[in-house]
């Protein structure tokens, strides 16, 4: 196995039309079929990176920007963003396409973060990023920047470092009613 795989090594695509199966109860593609989509592709890019069985240990923020149409053909692109030890983090992108029109719409962009496990289950070292343009150092950096403010904000709201006086008074222009005893 290489010590270091280039984004285009392990990058994915996919396109499928969207049918009238995968719509929900408003007549527009079902979010809920798009997430499955998003984690195949990112289990695949994960893979073809690792060159092993992955798993999707988080999803960072899923924004529907748009919605997609039944009749639509859907386009999700998958590339690795970033490598930790036994980590990765698979940038996903999903665009609409009308079939008649050709106008393209991005619908989301989400970022899954996929861990490599050997055959027994237990997580693996993966190749590291071969970065090679500007575009790919920001975003590993975006990459890292996110896995340290999760863990930071995590810490912070962790119920035994949690100070409840710096949060009240920031919750006062809210809609919550506040009963403490």
């Amino acid at each position: 196995m290489k010590h270091y795989k280039s984004v285009k090594e392990s990058r994915v695509s996919i396109t499928e039309l969207m049918l009238p199966s995968h719509s929900n109860f408003g007549g527009k593609v079902h979010g809920g079929h798009i997430l499955n989509l998003m984690d195949q592709i990112a289990f695949a890019c994960a893979s073809k990176h690792s060159q092993s069985y992955c798993v999707t240990a988080s999803v960072n923020r899923v924004d529907f920007l748009n919605p997609i149409e039944v009749g639509e053909l859907v386009t999700l692109r998958a590339s690795i963003n970033y490598t930790g030890r036994t980590s990765m983090v698979v940038g996903v992108r999903v665009e609409s396409e009308n079939i008649t029109s050709g106008k393209k719409k991005h619908c989301n962009s989400s970022y899954f973060t996929m861990v490599a496990k050997d055959e027994n289950g237990k997580s693996m070292p993966v190749p590291g990023l071969l970065v090679t343009d500007a575009q790919g150092v920001r975003r590993f950096a975006r990459s890292k920047y996110r896995k340290e403010s999760a863990f930071q904000r995590d810490t912070k709201f962790d119920s035994s470092n949690f100070k409840i006086a710096e949060f009240v008074p920031l919750l006062k222009d809210e809609n919550l009613q506040l009963n403490l005893e």
